[in-house]
């Protein structure tokens, strides 16, 4: 071989991206369920200690501007799927349906020759009330949405779960975390040796209400109110079964390569829910506001092979994970469905990026909002045009209106605000669907869900399920 080859080739090597270089990683995302951005033990929470969370945030990438789509469950899981804002997916609310025609980051990359699986609380099938199995002919379950495998339930769920593995009934014993955790690694174990790459999703019931947990994880919290001790007991659940679940990633020998991406679902529980100590580090408001106590949440990326540890200010959202993953994988982009709200975040695993080009848009009910950097709009009532504007660099708290003190920011960001929410209206007019579309948004209660008849007789003996059967005449 000559010389000249020689050179020629490494500078070839050497001029090859980061993403040529790298071998299609393994890719889970791990959420919780109503877990405050304050709720770590890495943000000095004042009784909650976190280690594993701890350990991950050392290891990787750790987020401390970061995002849920929304300020409640199911359209942030919309927003993760899809990349997109969740009114355009018709994900309204809490128990709405994701429509059909999204496309989504499980249905790519199951494309592309990854095997797929969800695990938990999915809540995105139209169906309220506590988590029931997922019945094996809903169309709005995790199978038709690009999952070869799934176990899940509708909603939250809490220990000794009843959920549905493809179809299947299965009443487990235990601790929901535990369990749900150890099905993933299982499921993990046994496909390894396939050579193919897999995309997990792991969404815990956790610290959701009805707030049940073992006595062994509520000894830290013995001076609280009932709710707020198993509520926080069952974060500690969270993150044992987090710690167990990384070891035994490392153990079977492919933790190097899997890129672990977790945060919450939403902003912390607070006055509203009678829980105390506070869950969102002091930010104004909590689950269910477009303050950034409802809508700021942890998030960390763990991927050995290609990240190291540092910790980043960039604002960033649960609209970028597709994006993020679409990027890193090099797919086309017509992998997501346009338009989209999020922006790939790749280019900052390695690199500190001050500034964000794109803003990041939310829209929740009659509320709404829109983050330039510092800056953010606050949107509290679309209906009747009301504005804020606030810095969130020296005003973290969102204390003072200073929509006087910069006008010219103020009308662009408004602007903006308003043209974003026409481009959403279009989207839900089925205006990005190439097929005719066929508007079957909405959510209702399963007890009520004539589907589910068949099994009550047997539900309503569970007693996380017997008050929602007896009063389902009065559901609506």
């Amino acid at each position: 071989m000559s010389r000249l080859f020689i050179v020629f080739f490494n500078l070839i090597l050497i001029g090859c991206s980061q993403k040529e270089m790298i071998q299609k990683p393994n890719i889970i995302l791990i959420m919780t369920d109503d877990q405050g951005w304050g709720q770590t033990g890495y943000y000095n929470h004042p009784l909650l200690k976190t280690p594993n969370l701890d350990e991950m945030a050392n290891n990787g990438l750790r987020f401390d501007r970061f995002y849920a789509g929304a300020p409640v469950c199911s359209p942030t899981r919309a927003s993760v799927l899809t990349g997109r804002s969740n009114d355009r997916t018709g994900v309204y609310d809490h128990g709405y349906r994701l429509r059909l025609q999204e496309k989504t980051i499980s249905q790519a990359l199951k494309n592309n020759g990854y095997i797929t699986a969800h695990f938990g609380k999915w809540h995105l099938n139209g169906l309220r009330g506590p988590g029931a199995p997922i019945l094996i002919d809903d169309k709005y379950g995790p199978q038709n949405f690009g999952f070869d495998h799934w176990l899940s339930v509708t909603n939250f769920f809490d220990i000794n779960p009843l959920m549905s593995e493809n179809g299947v009934f299965i009443d487990f014993n235990g601790n929901s975390s535990e369990i749900i955790f150890n099905e993933a690694l299982s499921f993990i174990k046994e496909k390894k040796n396939k050579e193919m790459p897999f995309f997990i999703v792991i969404w815990d019931g956790s610290p959701h209400s009805p707030f049940i947990a073992d006595d062994k994880d509520n000894i830290d919290f013995n001076n609280l109110d009932e709710r707020s001790k198993n509520h926080y007991g069952e974060l500690v659940a969270f993150d044992n079964s987090l710690g167990d679940f990384r070891k035994g990633l490392q153990e079977i020998g492919i933790s190097n390569n899997t890129l672990l991406w977790f945060n919450s679902d939403n902003g912390g529980l607070g006055k509203k829910q009678n829980i105390s100590p506070s869950t969102v580090g002091g930010l104004k408001g909590q689950k269910g506001d477009i303050w950034e106590g409802g809508i700021r949440v942890p998030s960390i990326i763990e991927w050995p092979s290609v990240i190291k540890s540092r910790i980043s200010t960039y604002p960033s959202s649960t609209m970028d994970i597709f994006p993020t993953i679409v990027d890193i994988l090099n797919l086309p982009d017509s992998t997501i469905l346009m338009p989209f709200d999020g922006e790939s975040l790749f280019p900052l695993f390695n690199s500190k990026i001050e500034k964000r080009k794109n803003k990041i848009p939310f829209r929740y009910l009659d509320k709404g909002a829109l983050i330039d950097n510092n800056f953010k709009l606050v949107v509290t009532s679309i209906k009747k045009n009301n504005f804020e504007l606030y810095d969130l660099l020296n005003d973290p708290k969102e204390s003072l209106n200073i929509s006087s003190s910069y006008p010219i920011v103020f009308q662009e960001m408004k602007d903006e605000f308003i043209k974003w929410n026409r481009t959403v209206n279009e989207s839900i007019n089925g205006n990005d669907y190439n097929e005719e579309f066929i508007n079957e948004d909405g959510r209702k209660w399963w007890p009520s869900d004539e589907r589910y008849e068949p099994f009550l007789n047997d539900l309503i003996k569970r007693p996380e399920y017997t008050e929602y059967i007896k009063r389902r005449a009065n559901l609506n």
